[in-house]
Parts: structure tokens; C-alpha cells; sequence
């Protein structure tokens, strides 16, 4: 067996892993959620700018149950017990606010580009 032949699968798998941050960061893109979190009775955090096409999650972190809730009506969670979450995909532009339907004061912004 030849150096060369020796040497290529180690080249090859070299070439991959020099590829593979470009490849995941690509696929990160377009599946990638972005994470606002309910804690201490407060949505942090409480303005977000995401790419149109994004889906936002929302994980409650507190010991008390709450929702998520669009002042148009676009979205509406159930109550999230500690460590449910609740997802929604923005596809237009625009400002977005919402609030825990339990806790009124707990409000936040999602602004998508």
C-alpha cells in the first residue's frame, strides 16, 4: 500500500470536519429555534428581533404555571407547567405583543425582519 493510499481517508475525513461547522451552521439556519424564557414572573427576554421564517419557543422556568398570548390573536398557548414549552413560527414581518393570559403584567415583544 502506497503513502497515498494511506494517507487519503485521513484527508478526506479532514476535508469533512473543516466543512462540518460551515454545514451545521447552515442547517442551524433555517431549523433553529430562538428561546424566551418565563422566570421570576417575567418573559426575558422581553423584546426579540428574529429573521421572518423563525420559530420562536417559549419555556417556562417558573414553579407557577403561564401562557402565551398575541394581543391579535395570531397565538395562543395553554397554561405551561414548569419546563413546557410552546412554539410558533412568525413567517411575516412585523411587531408582535403578547402576554401571560394569568399574569397580566408579564408582557414581550417579538419584532421579525
Amino acid at each position: 500500500m502506497t503513502l497515498r493510499q494511506l494517507l487519503l481517508p485521513y484527508l478526506g475525513a479532514l476535508f469533512l470536519a473543516a466543512l462540518g461547522p460551515c454545514l451545521s451552521r447552515a442547517d442551524s439556519v433555517s431549523t433553529a429555534s430562538t428561546i424566551v424564557m418565563a422566570r421570576d414572573f417575567m418573559f426575558a427576554p422581553t423584546s426579540l428581533t428574529v429573521a421572518a421564517g423563525s420559530t420562536v419557543t417559549w419555556t417556562n422556568r417558573d414553579d407557577e404555571p403561564h401562557t402565551v398570548v398575541s394581543d391579535n390573536g395570531l397565538f395562543r398557548s395553554a397554561a405551561l407547567d414548569t419546563n413546557e414549552s410552546f412554539s410558533f413560527r412568525f413567517v411575516k414581518s412585523g411587531t408582535y405583543h403578547y402576554a401571560c393570559s394569568i399574569h397580566p403584567r408579564m408582557v414581550g415583544t417579538i419584532i421579525v425582519q
